[in-house]
């Protein structure tokens, strides 16, 4: 780890008696970090300010807390410390982000510190580029995360994006350096840890300096998308003014470009949680904007609105109820309808409103959306398909609860599950083998 000590020491922008924020959490990355920050402070004399979440998902969080709050007092080290007791958004990784980098901007900004340091390593860019590959994402997007940004009063630096995940525990146990393993790192029913035990191993075995290359790739990207963001600015504000789209202008640009406006007004909107909107959503946008209708609307996650009129295309928020939405399941999601779909560890219930499933019969991950037009499912216990909509006559739903009503699908867009009115035929009973309960509620 010397040469990334001797970056933090000379090219990182530390200067003496400097004020630093990291965040920690007490895995083998961030007290890596963490141990050579230690070393670094004796030789700068710096105030270091360790930044502690606990997302209050497992019994052993406030343990670690404990021992980080001790390990702090004898460093000499201060530490600020932040417990996540509710969330209410349609996904889990998404809103602990979000308030996590909430509670580390405010604590920068407490202590005037102008540099935040966070212990992402190469492997974390190799599974975000990875998954937003898969999913679909912007050139930006593509490029995973920069070693460093620039915020408005601090910068954000990634000192091991260069360093493995192994190397990193490697350190720990060389320097005798304690950390906590999150066990819940290794459960499938995270998308990330999928590409962590599955994806990332096949890549090192091809070559173990893969992240490396995964780091140029980023980087090369990051380049592009700036110059192409150069070019956006030079057209921005002549077609988008006020929060609104001219439509005329915009379809007089060179498709690329439009898609970046498009972007650069959903980065405006959701800020930090751009990543949940996915192609299909900008497609939507785009068939907004193509589309013969004079006037339409099309409904986003976190209540987003996009309205037509004639030659202008609104954004806003609704508090009323979506009719469009695609959402991935990861823990919770909550429904336009005002219901949840949360992914459960265990469940007595075996009507309609709760389904067992095996991972070996489902890609995942698994979606939540709004029918479509020619959706059919396998119905438990029937033979052949049957189409959506006939259930939903069946079970006399009226029109405006049809075009919100949850459908669940696999990655192949295959519909596992009706939540409420009925299951299918890989829905498994609670004798045999299955890995996934979802429950409607």
């Amino acid at each position: 780890m010397e040469e990334i000590y001797e970056y933090l020491l000379k090219g990182s922008g530390i200067n003496y008696r400097d004020t630093v924020c990291l965040g920690i959490s007490g895995g083998p990355d961030s007290m890596a970090l963490l141990d050579i920050i230690i070393k670094l402070k004796s030789e700068l004399n710096l105030i270091v300010v360790v930044c502690h979440v606990n997302h209050g998902l497992r019994e052993e969080s406030e343990e670690e807390a404990d021992y980080l709050k001790k390990f702090c007092l004898k460093e000499g080290l201060h530490f600020e410390y932040m417990k996540i007791s509710n969330y209410g958004d349609d996904n889990f990784h998404n809103e602990a982000r979000t308030m996590r980098y909430n509670f580390f901007d405010k604590i920068c900004k407490e202590y005037n510190s102008s540099m935040l340091m966070t212990a992402h390593h190469g492997d974390d860019l190799m599974e975000t580029i990875l998954m937003r590959i898969v999913r679909g994402s912007t050139l930006k997007g593509y490029s995973g995360f920069s070693k460093r940004i620039v915020k408005k009063d601090y910068v954000i630096l990634r000192p091991l994006i260069t360093k493995t995940k192994k190397e990193l525990e490697d350190y720990c146990k060389l320097n005798k350096v304690k950390y906590f393993v999150d066990r819940s790192n290794m459960k499938d029913v995270y998308t990330r840890n999928r590409y962590r035990k599955y994806v990332l191993p096949f890549f090192k075995e091809e070559d173990p300096m893969v992240h490396e290359k995964f780091l140029k790739f980023s980087e090369t990207l990051m380049e592009y998308n700036n110059y192409i963001d150069k070019e956006m600015n030079l057209v921005f504000n002549r077609v988008f003014k006020n929060g609104i789209l001219d439509t005329s202008k915009f379809q007089e640009l060179d498709h690329l470009i439009q898609t970046k406006i498009i972007y650069n007004i959903l980065e405006k909107i959701y800020g930090d949680d751009l990543f949940i909107i996915t192609n299909t959503h900008v497609k939507l946008i785009f068939d907004l904007i193509n589309g013969s209708k004079a006037q339409a609307i099309v409904h986003l996650p976190n209540n987003v609105k996009v309205i037509k009129s004639y030659s202008e295309i609104g954004f806003g928020f609704d508090d009323e109820q979506a009719d469009i939405y695609e959402i991935e399941i990861n823990s919770v999601v909550n429904l336009p309808n005002g219901k949840n779909i949360e992914l459960v560890s265990n469940s007595d219930d075996t009507s309609n409103y709760v389904t067992r499933l095996s991972s070996k019969e489902v890609l995942l991950p698994l979606h939540v959306r709004t029918r479509r037009n020619g959706d059919k499912m396998e119905v438990k216990g029937m033979d052949g398909h049957k189409k959506v909509n006939d259930i939903f006559i069946e079970k006399k739903l009226i029109t405006k609860d049809r075009n919100i009503w949850p459908i669940v699908c696999d990655a192949n867009n295959i519909i596992i599950w009706l939540p409420g009115l009925k299951k299918s035929k890989f829905d498994k009973e609670s004798k045999e083998e299955y890995d996934i309960i979802l429950k409607y509620y």
